[in-house]
């Protein structure tokens, strides 16, 4: 089966370009892979909100100063301005498609979040991913797309020219993780929507499919990446020894919450004028540096100071989930602790979505665009699915007549390898790199750790060649070298980075480098072709 348009992913960047181009083009053959159940992505999980300016107060410009500010230095003040500006159709047009945003007598609720100068937070309760991930897939349910759940797409698959030379994407293989078995998907464009990569780290506040798929792939394929530096880490994940990742939503904190050390004091204005609602990276660092000088295993956020009544109808699942731990938030605080949650860098595109391959596409998570820069505001990441969502899909939708369709794809060859009888190495090798990750590429780096995880990074992914080549593949393989190649390009981009800026914090160099223009960090892989007209 040969489609138009393969989508990998099914988040809120892969199912609103489906619907806009299938909108836009009716007759489009659209497929697409969930790794998982439909549902089970990082969108489902977002609980704040989405940025967008709504209010007659608040000004685009504001927004897009906010961002600048909080991206330290690195954001593309082009791509910044492209979103903010179309950041209220994009909320519109998740209104027209079902999604219900709380509303405080006729006018929409709005709250604010750190680094957010007003309140433009447009949100769902506290479970707005939930919100929009459950209106997007009633709408894909009727539209005609074909949908794949449980397949994770092992590569993506390039035409191939004369000369040994590489050209456009024609698809993917991805394995059927119920029947076991690889199948091709050819298609005439393919989009990675695939979300980001914290996992790779021990503690994160993301679904367990957050394993950076989609960047590995691309770079395999010859796709530049930029920017792998800036991992984000949410500052407030519940703590508690059987709350496996659940996040406690900035909002929290947007809406009067305090950080406490164990003994009750407030600690905050001590790092950050803007006390809870300074941006992550400096709310990160500092409960990491109270922890560190207490010997703590985690900080307080209290919200109970305010009336009980209002944190439930503003925090019902956080409240709920709580309870679920032995925790009353409207009584008493809770313990927090950071955890990554964010990829700021990605594969890099253009504004429509364009990567280095033609006809290969990357959106949300996956992707580098230049807004977040060295970090990302809370919540511009919906917004940013949604707006790519909706500039790739025009693009597609434009340029899908022209593009031939794929040719003949060979299967994918399976006569040399067996089953394994050795899944336990995959699982240690997996925990292995989480934690040494963890340990030495976390809030705060030095070049000795980063040349220790390089050098452990070498020899496991070593063994994971010898592995892959040798066995049959299954998800779990497949994530692992997925999250090793990641971790490889987190710690080459951290070591080329020689100054503290945003996310990034290393002791050897703590300050930022005063040259102009600051420089992002892009790496070029071996198979690297300049994109060429698709």
């Amino acid at each position: 089966m040969s489609y138009d348009l393969l989508i990998i992913g099914s988040g809120a960047a892969g199912l609103s370009l489906a619907l806009r181009v299938l909108d836009a083009r009716p007759q489009t053959r659209v497929a697409v892979l969930a790794k998982g159940p439909l549902s089970e992505g990082s969108t489902m999980y977002a609980q704040g909100g989405i940025a967008a300016v709504l209010d007659a107060a608040d000004s685009t410009d504001a927004h897009l100063a906010d961002t600048l500010n909080a991206g330290a230095g690195l954001c593309n003040a082009d791509t910044v301005r492209f979103v903010v500006d179309n950041a209220k159709p994009a909320i519109q047009w998740l209104i027209d498609k079902g999604v219900l945003f709380d509303r405080e007598g006729g006018d929409y609720h709005l709250t604010r979040e750190g680094g957010h100068s007003h309140r433009r937070v447009i949100h769902s309760a506290d479970a707005t991913g939930k919100a929009v991930q459950t209106a997007l897939m009633e709408r894909i349910a009727e539209s005609g797309a074909e949908l794949f759940e449980h397949h994770i797409a092992v590569d993506l698959i390039r035409e191939r020219l004369g000369g040994g030379r590489l050209g456009r994407c024609v698809g993917a293989y991805a394995l059927d993780r119920a029947s076991g078995r690889v199948h091709a998907f050819p298609a005439r464009a393919v989009v990675l929507a695939t979300g980001g990569a914290a996992r790779v780290y021990l503690y994160s506040s993301n679904p367990d499919g957050s394993t950076g798929d989609g960047i590995a792939m691309a770079w395999r394929a010859g796709a530049r990446v930029a920017n792998m530096e800036f991992s984000q880490f949410h500052p407030t994940c519940l703590y508690h020894p059987k709350a496996k990742t659940f996040l406690v939503t900035e909002a929290v904190r947007g809406e009067g919450g305090h950080l406490l050390r164990p003994d009750g004091t407030r600690f905050m204005d001590e790092y950050d004028p803007r006390g809870e609602l300074a941006p992550r990276d400096i709310v990160a660092r500092a409960i990491d540096d109270v922890m560190k000088r207490m010997g703590c295993p985690n900080v307080y956020l209290d919200i109970s100071h305010k009336p009980a009544d209002f944190i439930r109808a503003h925090f019902p699942t956080v409240h709920a989930e709580c309870l679920n731990y032995g925790i009353d938030m409207t009584k008493e605080p809770i313990p927090v602790v950071p955890a990554a949650h964010y990829t700021c860098g990605g594969v890099l595109t253009d504004l429509s979505g364009r990567t280095d391959v033609p006809n290969l596409y990357a959106i949300g998570e996956v992707s580098c665009t230049g807004l977040h820069g060295a970090n990302r505001m809370a919540s511009n990441s919906l917004l940013e699915c949604l707006v790519f969502g909706a500039s790739a899909a025009e693009d597609i939708a434009t340029k899908l007549d022209k593009v031939a369709p794929p040719p003949v794809i060979s299967a994918w060859d399976e006569s040399w390898v067996t089953d394994s009888d050795e899944e336990v190495v995959v699982a240690h090798n997996w925990d292995e790199l989480r934690r040494f990750m963890w340990d030495y590429v976390g809030i705060v780096r030095s070049t000795k750790r980063l040349e220790r995880a390089k050098h452990r990074i070498k020899l496991l992914q070593s063994e994971i060649a010898e592995y892959y080549g040798s066995f049959r593949v299954t998800n779990d393989l497949l994530e692992l070298r997925n999250l090793a190649t990641v971790a490889e390009l987190i710690v080459r981009s951290a070591l080329s980075r020689r100054e503290s800026r945003g996310l990034h914090y290393t002791i050897d160099y703590p300050d930022r480098d005063s040259i102009a223009p600051v420089q992002n960090t892009v790496l070029v892989p071996k198979n690297f072709s300049a994109r060429r007209s698709s």
